[in-house]
């Protein structure tokens, strides 16, 4: 393998893919640096996209930022490149989340490697899914994907997944009543079509997907009781395929890892042709996200809830220039 550091156009193309990650209302809280002499790319939280009433301890900033690592992992192992990652590297300083060696000198992760064609085609889907289960052989290639990463994937039970649907509901109860929280939401969502204002963050009317008939489903409403032209209503799902992601501790540097297996899930679930939407909202307040977790098994602390099935693809939302968050030295 090369030891040269690499040229800013296959850098750019690598944070291109890292920055198709999901984030806390597609905040997208990231910023990268790529000191060229050295080959080292430095991953950032961007301070100005932190959600202090939705995510006072920045808990979903680091997922984000997570995800986004383990996409520039795997399109830098589809490159043919073997990248040496260190998380949080100097304690000091909070926002320096990761550094990245891209000129390692070991073989290229393969599995990673096969997951890259998926970066791109992954979308959040708040549409309706068929009522089909998730067969157990593809249960377990998710669950593995989550434990190369560090982190477990459990797939709770009909009585769970019901405790799940009423936390939830209690969750959004709860910002009904937190005004700060909802400015927070209005401030990142838009009830017209990305194409109307061209806004390259945030979350743009047609990823609302349609209104619940019922609430069988654990799908947030981004549109905090707000009208939105040509929005309808369907019936979602009666069963859904619920997943827990956790880890054991509950510490800065494990909700990083927990975002590498959330984003290595999901390219997997892609993968296997499945659609998915997350769901954080009964982990954002600290009195119920115990609830969460399943009593019986070993999972500590639940990171987020991922609804899996088969139905539409979501549609992409908006990104920004790579120009506006890559900064070359």
């Amino acid at each position: 393998m090369t030891t040269e550091p690499l040229d800013v156009n296959t850098v750019t193309a690598l944070v291109t893919d890292a920055t198709a990650a999901p984030s806390l209302h597609n905040a997208q809280p990231w910023a990268f640096r790529y000191l060229r002499d050295t080959g080292v790319l430095r991953l950032y939280a961007d301070p100005e996209r932190t959600l202090p009433r939705t995510d006072p301890e920045n808990r979903g900033l680091r997922i984000g930022c997570g995800a986004a690592l383990l996409n520039l992992r795997v399109a830098a192992a589809a490159a043919g490149l073997a990248p040496v990652v260190r998380l949080m590297p100097d304690p000091a300083l909070a926002e320096f989340l990761a550094e990245v060696h891209l000129c390692g000198t070991g073989p290229p992760d393969d599995a990673l490697a096969r997951l890259a064609p998926s970066i791109q085609l992954r979308h959040s889907s708040r549409l309706a899914f068929r009522d089909k289960e998730v067969p157990a052989a593809t249960k377990e290639r998710l669950a593995e994907a989550a434990r190369a990463e560090g982190a477990q994937l459990r797939f709770p039970d009909t009585w769970h997944v019901q405790s799940i649907l009423a936390s939830v509901r209690d969750a959004e109860d709860r910002e009904a009543l937190e005004p700060g929280v909802r400015e927070e939401t209005v401030r990142w969502t838009r009830t017209e079509p990305s194409t109307a204002d061209g806004a390259a963050d945030g979350i743009p009317a047609e990823a609302f997907g349609p209104r619940q008939r019922g609430a069988s489903a654990p799908v947030r409403d981004f549109a905090v009781g707000r009208p939105v032209p040509g929005r309808g209503w369907a019936r979602f799902e009666q069963n859904p395929n619920i997943a827990l992601l956790g880890t054991a501790r509950d510490e800065p540097v494990d909700w990083l890892c927990a975002g590498q297996a959330l984003e290595r899930v999901l390219l997997q679930a892609t993968t296997d042709g499945l659609v998915a939407s997350l769901t954080s909202q009964p982990l954002e307040w600290s009195e119920i996200r115990w609830a969460v977790r399943d009593p019986f098994s070993a999972m500590a602390h639940v990171q987020m809830v991922i609804r899996l099935g088969y139905g539409p693809e979501g549609p992409a939302s908006p990104r920004r220039p790579v120009a506006d968050l890559l900064d070359v030295r």
